[in-house]
């Protein structure tokens, strides 16, 4: 039967002090309410970088800013900035938004993990002609120490733990997750924002709903109360789950690492500092 731990709590709000406006999944925030005569930009987020640039422009203000959420957390965190949740139907509902909302930019700062996303913006704003600049945190770097086994695709990395059963940490989205029931021999304890559900079709599954940023005393702590030999992980990059490798590390535990998938080839920045700069070179041509 699947068990529920816990971990430490995660932040959830829709709407905060910031004022940010989070629509139900598939509506439009109204932006009536954004600042007018400014040059109008799209962050198409769901990363701590999308949250730290929003920030970064509210602060500075000069931009009409909106964010938008692929909708897949139920409570995600807050941003200064008005906020839409939900699919757009595609490269070409994309395009359509971008020239109904008058979009004079557009910044994909979404999860290294979120091709699909990507390759429709790059589609997009090649069709509406709006300047398109990707936002992309430095994947993890295997260091000496680390035990990585590398995989191409997720059903390549179930595949790789083995034949023999393992106590697997899980760290996937819970939408990945039903690789797993590929190998039902392992005993996995599977970390998500969101509840899985309906639970894993495997005999032994243990489920933690926790965010991050998770520190490496914790991760060790986690790692060493569950007995977890394997660690199942996606490149994704970025200090607040960077935790769990170098616990691994420090542990002797191996981690089957995902590899990214290929994006399109835009033009790709690694920090918010450079966006922001990139957003001033534009601003002549608004």
């Amino acid at each position: 039967m699947p068990t529920r731990v816990s971990q430490h709590a995660s932040a959830r709000a829709v709407v905060d002090g910031f004022g940010a406006m989070v629509s139900l999944p598939g509506m439009t925030t109204p932006f009536s309410i954004r600042e007018t005569g400014a040059p109008r930009l799209l962050i198409l987020g769901g990363t701590a970088e999308a949250r730290e640039l929003a920030a970064a422009l509210a602060a500075r203000r000069g931009f009409d800013v909106s964010l938008s959420l692929a909708g897949r957390t139920r409570n995600p965190l807050p941003s200064p900035a008005p906020t839409r949740s939900g699919g757009f139907g595609g490269a070409a509902g994309l395009a359509a938004h971008l020239k109904a909302e008058r979009i004079d930019a557009l910044v994909d700062a979404t999860h290294p993990f979120a091709a699909i996303i990507s390759r429709n913006a790059a589609q997009a704003a090649q069709s509406a002609g709006v300047p398109l600049l990707a936002l992309l945190r430095p994947q993890w770097q295997c260091e000496p120490g680390d035990l990585w086994t590398q995989a191409a695709t997720l059903p390549e990395a179930v595949e790789k733990l083995g034949p023999a059963p393992r106590r697997v940490l899980v760290a996937l989205g819970r939408n990945e997750v039903r690789a797993l029931e590929a190998a039902p021999q392992h005993h996995y304890l599977v970390r998500s924002i969101d509840p899985v559900e309906p639970p894993l079709d495997v005999p032994q599954a243990s489920y933690i709903e926790a965010r991050g940023p998770f520190a490496e005393e914790d991760e060790r702590a986690l790692l060493a109360a569950h007995r977890i030999d394997a660690i199942l992980s996606k490149n994704s990059g970025g200090a607040a789950t960077y935790g769990k490798i170098t616990a691994a590390r420090v542990l002797g535990i191996e981690v089957v690492m995902v590899a990214r998938p290929v994006r399109p080839e835009v033009e790709t920045v690694a920090s918010v500092g450079e966006v922001l700069d990139w957003l001033e070179t534009l601003r002549p041509a608004l």
